[in-house]
């Protein structure tokens, strides 16, 4: 494990990297835009929660002190994607012709991420004889030479990639040890694309967040791993939008004593997770991750969700929520609501606080999972807390515990 020490190192207000895995994707190059306009004051940080106290006085870095960088597998700059969600109305014009520079610097911060069929069409995964180990070391050779580059103090990647199939690679019984060595045989592919680059977080000696349903560090071996080399983790599945607000309105009706009896949902969505989710495979965890907290707070085993791809609505995402509840003497009584939002927008601010939240965390020498961010994930690792106000309660306590163990 790390330990906090006095040098300006090891503080969280140092400069610290943010290493997005889909760095090329519509959630980094927005969180891109919106840091470069916080920074320089064009726009107030409205929707991140590390903005407000406590934390906007705890020891976090500084917006400003935060450096893009990231892996992708697509060729589409940071700028163009900026450029196509100015064109669906998502991000103001004026902040893309402010942030174009800033937009510039991390996309030429980007390097190849990892595609296990890179091979077949001349990828960088050179990949006859390679291992997966290999491809680990080379994704963790580009973040180390990115913290070396800009003299950050510690990076903290972010996994911010499409949702892969809901895949099991890794046996339950693999500990470590059998893990290390399947991933040193080149005749063999252990783990999904997202857990390749969650092992190269921990050889580069980077925080990790798992802001998709995939895979990524949410495998025991590699949690271990993790705590063993002193890495702070967070995951799993970003709670942006319609999933936050079943879990403020779940617990409000139980507190009333209320019984929640069945709650459907419907999700509309296009763009590219649209097109990701529309595969069955895919949305497979996205469903699971989003019902199991819901779940967990209304005891109702009645809550079918189903997620359409809508491809003319982008980046819009549309959520009808239909909630049946029985109430005094037997009386019935529904609530029904829609949820309509760029899901982008939702996510970038929340990847900008888990960026600078792990940042403490590191700085603070916490290893392994921290549950006390599971305000930000449908499906908290190593957390059965799905309420939203019990969760924000217990992530304000912890950052100013946190924070004052490195002052």
């Amino acid at each position: 494990m790390h330990h906090a020490h006095d040098d300006s190192s090891s503080r969280a207000s140092a400069r610290t990297g943010i290493w997005f895995v889909g760095a090329r994707g519509s959630v980094a190059s927005t969180a891109t835009v919106g840091l470069a306009a916080i920074t320089h004051g064009q726009s107030p940080p409205t929707g991140c929660v590390t903005a407000r106290e406590p934390f906007a006085s705890a020891a976090l870095p500084a917006f400003a002190d935060l450096v893009v960088g990231g892996h992708d597998i697509s060729a589409v700059t940071m700028t163009k994607r900026a450029e196509c969600l100015v064109e669906t109305g998502m991000i103001p014009q004026r902040l893309l012709a402010a942030t174009h520079d800033a937009l510039e610097r991390a996309d030429a911060e980007v390097r190849s991420g990892y595609d296990p069929h890179a091979a077949a069409h001349g990828g960088p995964e050179e990949a006859h004889g390679s291992s997966q180990q290999d491809a680990a070391e080379r994704l963790a050779a580009d973040i180390t030479a990115f913290q070396e580059r800009h003299a950050l103090a510690r990076v903290v990647v972010i996994d911010v990639s499409s949702t892969e199939p809901p895949v099991v690679p890794v046996p339950e019984h693999y500990d470590t040890d059998a893990l290390l060595a399947a991933l040193a045989d080149p005749t063999r592919s252990v783990l999904p694309a997202s857990s390749v680059s969650a092992y190269a977080a921990i050889l580069a000696g980077a925080a990790y967040a798992a802001f998709t349903p995939s895979a990524g560090m949410g495998l025991p071996a590699l949690i271990q791993l993790a705590r063993d080399r002193g890495i702070p983790a967070a995951g799993q599945d970003g709670k942006t939008g319609e999933t936050w607000l079943r879990t403020v309105l779940a617990p409000a009706f139980a507190a009333r004593g209320l019984k929640v009896l069945s709650w459907a949902g419907t999700n509309l969505l296009g763009g590219g997770d649209g097109a990701t989710l529309a595969d069955p495979e895919a949305v497979r965890s996205k469903l699971a991750s989003k019902n199991r907290g819901l779940r967990a707070l209304t005891g109702s085993d009645t809550t079918p969700l189903h997620i359409d791809n809508v491809p003319d609505l982008g980046d819009i995402k549309v959520a009808w929520d239909h909630v049946h509840v029985e109430g005094f003497l037997g009386s019935r009584l529904t609530l029904q609501t829609t949820w309509s939002a760029h899901d982008s927008m939702l996510a970038a601010p929340l990847v900008l606080d888990l960026a600078r939240l792990l940042a403490l965390a590191h700085a603070a020498g916490i290893s392994g999972t921290v549950p006390e961010l599971g305000y930000f994930f449908k499906d908290p690792w190593d957390s059965d807390v799905h309420d939203a106000a019990e969760q924000a309660g217990a992530l304000e306590d912890w950052v100013r515990r946190t924070s004052a163990q490195v002052r």
